[in-house]
């Protein structure tokens, strides 16, 4: 089995990677996804939630309301390292569950938007980062999201910084260009993992 760990900023465009690479035959974890599961009604994580936080993180049918959440936390460290400690174990464990299940052999891609940010890096055989400039993400955020450029900042400037990421980076993808640019570089990146993995066309059996 190959582990990958994909990262980027917000806006970078990190989900038309995933997406692709599960079409390729990749085995997709992504960490958005199970970070709702893991809060969802009835779980003990969103139980620990309200324990922490109050019941006014709660809508009126029992379900997390992730904005009032989200105001609780954003700019408030302390707040956003509670949540952190119930959710992110909650995470990986799940994360773990799905990657037990996958084939020997597969590639399997954990989809982790904070992969930098909380040091999991060097816990991947290939860190994959999807990299744009900053202003690219601006320009993204403002377009596609309707957030105001100072918003925009504001979100970026809350991540690890673009230098960090590619640090870390065993790949990087640029994903500044059009659609057919990207679905190029993403036929290069998947030959590399499947020789990586055993399994390419110049890999001796």
């Amino acid at each position: 089995m190959l582990r990958v760990g994909l990262t980027g900023g917000i806006g970078a465009g990190k989900s038309a990677v995933s997406s692709r690479l599960a079409a390729r035959g990749a085995v997709v974890i992504d960490s958005d996804v199970l970070a709702r599961e893991v809060v969802a009604r009835g779980t003990d994580g969103l139980g620990e939630v309200v324990a922490a936080f109050g019941p006014g993180v709660l809508t009126a049918d029992g379900e997390l309301d992730r904005p009032a959440l989200g105001k609780l936390v954003f700019g408030d460290e302390a707040a956003r390292r509670r949540l952190e400690a119930i959710i992110h174990p909650r995470v990986r464990a799940r994360a773990a569950e799905i990657e037990a299940g996958a084939a020997a052999d597969a590639i399997v891609v954990h989809d982790i938007p904070l992969l930098v940010e909380t040091g999991q890096a060097g816990g991947f055989d290939v860190v994959l980062v999807v990299d744009v400039p900053v202003e690219v993400q601006v320009e993204r955020l403002t377009a596609q999201r309707g957030m105001a450029d100072e918003e925009a900042e504001r979100r970026i400037a809350s991540q690890a910084s673009r230098e960090d990421r590619l640090a870390a980076a065993d790949v990087v993808v640029d994903n500044a260009g059009t659609l057919a640019d990207l679905e190029r570089r993403l036929d290069e990146v998947w030959a590399t993992l499947e020789r990586r993995s055993g399994h390419g066309p110049d890999t001796k059996r």
